[in-house]
């Protein structure tokens, strides 16, 4: 058991006090963990969208101070009562969903849909007493998505944690935390391509790339990307597109293109950006008979998907999917191992590396388009871009 086990650790964190403003590094204490929590040292921390649509509040109730941060890796300090698989030492992956194991849901074997640990984003408080494990000065700071790892210890569920390969290097594999696994299984685990057949990927970001890249594995023929940045084709080159698809290039609807392009439509299709009108070209792009079209982004609260019955008749399928239909604690460290066995390719998402006293860095990069994923490494080092990896 560790010497800080049971105790008030003080440590540093990056919060989150107004909207769109820097993160500022306080100190924060961070309480034991309770029954079923984990408190885990995270060691390196990367930057997700969904951070930073948090951080700007735009459309959504602004929960402030906050500590943000999901996409991670880190160590386990010590753990709460009645928690039996994990203890410290452990390496572990924090997640934005988790798995209790004992819904409904989690006994399913088709979903991944925990009713306890479903992720809430306005929750700002642990679930197990409604209190934050976070405080500055006798004041508590707010949770986010159940994780907080813009700090050098926080406390989760364990539901929401995944324990990994001992020897997995935290500064890769932290990013299958959330954006890889979340494009990646939405291809290979949902849309399910067969060797050979074309797949449409709407929008070329991180999770886009993602599920590109789970095409290119899948065996796929032909990889389309749709996006309204030219300038993404070229690095999309590296995830497995073979084709890219400007729609501002066309004066007719993105999915006649397609059609156009594959002879009746596209075997599947992922659409990766969350924009309603994607969504229905995503479902429309692809062929009738066998064609599925899979929904991975987020769309506003008000918007409606709106296509004649007759794409559904015609055999065309419409799924949605969370987190890549992965179960959190029992499928993630599966994914990890086959990046430990050199069947994934990690290191290519990963754009530039920032000490945390940079952290804001990291938020002008996502922000200028420059990066895929930046890594935040909580004990400082020297920082460096890797490669010469941009996206504009």
């Amino acid at each position: 058991m560790s010497s800080t086990a049971g105790k008030v650790i003080t440590c540093r964190a990056a919060v989150a006090r107004e909207a769109g403003k820097p993160l500022q590094i306080e100190q924060v204490e961070v309480a034991p963990p309770q029954a079923k929590e984990v408190r885990v040292k995270i060691l390196f921390t990367s930057l997700c969208h969904t951070d930073v649509y948090f951080w700007e509040a735009k459309g959504q109730t602004p929960l402030f101070p906050r500590i943000l941060g999901h996409e991670a890796g880190g160590i386990v300090e010590s753990v709460g009562e009645g928690v039996t698989d994990l203890k410290p030492g452990d390496k572990v992956l924090p997640m934005f969903t988790g798995e209790c194991r004992e819904c409904a849901h989690c006994k399913s074997e088709e979903s991944n849909l925990c009713d306890l640990l479903r992720i809430d984003t306005e929750r700002c408080v642990m679930i197990n007493d409604g209190k934050s494990r976070f405080s500055i000065n006798g004041q508590p700071i707010h949770h986010f998505l159940g994780t907080s790892t813009f700090s050098e210890y926080t406390v989760i569920h364990e539901g929401c944690l995944a324990k990994i390969h001992p020897d997995a290097p935290l500064d890769k594999v932290c990013v299958i935390s959330c954006g890889f696994s979340t494009g990646f299984g939405a291809t290979v685990n949902v849309a399910r391509p067969k060797k050979g057949m074309s797949v449409a990927i709407f929008g070329l970001g991180a999770v886009g790339l993602a599920a590109a890249e789970g095409a290119r594995i899948s065996g796929a023929s032909r990889v389309i990307g749709i996006d309204l940045n030219p300038r993404r084709f070229d690095e999309a080159k590296k995830f497995g597109v073979t084709e890219f698809v400007n729609p501002k290039d066309h004066n007719k609807p993105v999915q006649e293109v397609i059609a156009e392009m594959t002879n009746g439509g596209a075997d599947r299709a992922v659409e990766c950006t969350g924009n309603v009108n994607a969504m229905i070209s995503a479902f429309e792009c692809v062929h009738d008979g066998w064609g599925v079209a899979v929904l991975v982004g987020v769309p506003g609260k008000d918007d409606l998907f709106k296509t004649n019955p007759m794409n559904f008749l015609n055999e065309r399928t419409l799924k949605g999917t969370f987190y890549g239909n992965y179960k959190p604690r029992t499928d993630i460290p599966k994914v990890v191992d086959r990046y430990m066995n050199k069947e994934l390719e990690i290191e290519k998402f990963i754009t530039h590396k920032v000490k945390f006293s940079e952290i804001n860095k990291a938020f002008e990069y996502m922000i200028k388009g420059e990066s895929l994923r930046t890594i935040i490494a909580m004990e400082d080092y020297e920082s460096d871009h890797i490669g010469e990896t941009t996206l504009c």
